[in-house]
This record gives C-alpha cells, structure tokens and sequence, in this order.
C-alpha cells in the first residue's frame, strides 16, 4: 500500500472519527431526549446541558474532546513512520474536526466544534490547548456565556499558536480551526449584541 494511500485512509479514518456524535451517543444513554429536539437543537454539550444532567453534559464533553486528541495523536506518533511531515498532522487535524461540525452520521448537520477544536489543540501542543482552554473557562465563568468564551478562544487561539511556534504549518490548521469556530458563532454572536444570548445553565428542562 503506497504512502500516499495510507495518508488518504488515515485522514478518512479521521473524519469519521469525528463525525461520531457523542451527545446524541450519551442522551440515548442516559435516557434523554435528542439535544437535536430542544434547547438550541446543536449536539454539543452545552445544549445537553439544558438537560438538567450533568452527567451526561460532562461525558459528551470528554467524548467530544477526546476523538479530536485521539486522532492527532495517532497522527503524531504513527505518522512519522512513513515519513509523514507536520503538514498531514494538519490535514488529520482538520478532518477530525470538520467531522464533527459536518457529521456524516447526522446528515452533516453537526455541532460547532469548540469541544473537539480543544483536543485537537491539545494533541497538538498541549501548552497551546491549555491557554485555549483557560481562555475559555475564564470568560464561561465570569461572564456565563459558552458563545462568548468560544468566539474569544477561537479569536485568540492563532495569535497563541504563533506566539508558541512562530511561522510554522501547523498554524495555517489552527488558522482554519479558528475562523470555522467563528463562523459557527455568527448567530451566537448577533445573539450576544442583541442581548437575548441564553447564559450557561439558563433554559433547563427535564429532557426524558
């Protein structure tokens, strides 16, 4: 099996890794209703969240984050076996989270990445997906708005990643990660101007 072929595979392999949609996954194992059927309808975990359940938010959130580490990891350790550059970290990085924002399982109609995006970035270095990450805890924490910690993370993750590495191809995948995640808040931001943005925890309902 040529090298090339191999890449094609290990990207695919990638993509529907990420497609898997843990928080529909978890609802139906908690016993909930579909997060696609009520609060903001986006299979994430803070919309399952608005369950009411804890629980079952908290593992979509390590499901979520964990295909996205899991994927570049392999990437990283396996990759360099068959001579494969940083730039395919990249590619598998990018195809794990484009899974997850256009799922194949789900009819591509996914969640907006901000879960996945940090494991990926952790997996990639993880210095630069633990600033993200408190980037995010601090701004959902003080100010209660998941939306508003994401866009921020989002915004600030590429000026991290150069900060860390300079000019480096890995910061054209983070690049792309960034304005995806944006572009997926655009609502969420037009909401946050008009002040009718729902806060974290805000809307919870018994989802059974």
């Amino acid at each position: 099996m040529s090298n090339a072929l191999i890449a094609l595979l290990a990207v695919l392999m990638a993509y529907l890794l990420g497609s898997v949609p843990f928080a529909v996954v978890c609802s139906r194992f908690f016993g909930l209703a579909d997060p696609r059927s009520y609060g903001s309808k986006n299979p994430g975990a803070t919309n399952v969240l608005r369950s009411g359940n804890k629980a079952a938010a908290a593992t979509t959130l390590f499901g979520d984050m964990a295909k996205g580490w899991l994927a570049v990891f392999l990437a990283q350790t396996y990759g360099p076996d068959y001579g494969f550059e940083e730039s395919f970290v990249g590619f598998v990085a990018l195809a794990v989270f484009f899974g997850h924002l256009y799922p194949i399982f789900l009819k591509f109609k996914g969640g907006k990445g901000v879960a996945t995006a940090a494991g990926v970035l952790l997996a990639i270095d993880p210095r630069l997906g633990l600033a993200i990450f408190a980037s995010w805890l601090l701004i959902a924490t003080l100010l209660r708005y998941s939306s508003l910690a994401a866009l921020v993370s989002a915004a600030a993750a590429p000026l991290f990643a150069f900060f860390l590495w300079g000019s480096d191809v890995r910061l054209l995948a983070v690049g792309i990660i960034a304005m995806a995640l944006i572009g997926k808040h655009w609502q969420n931001l037009q909401r946050l101007m008009a002040g009718t943005e729902p806060k974290i925890g805000a809307g919870k309902r018994s989802a059974r």
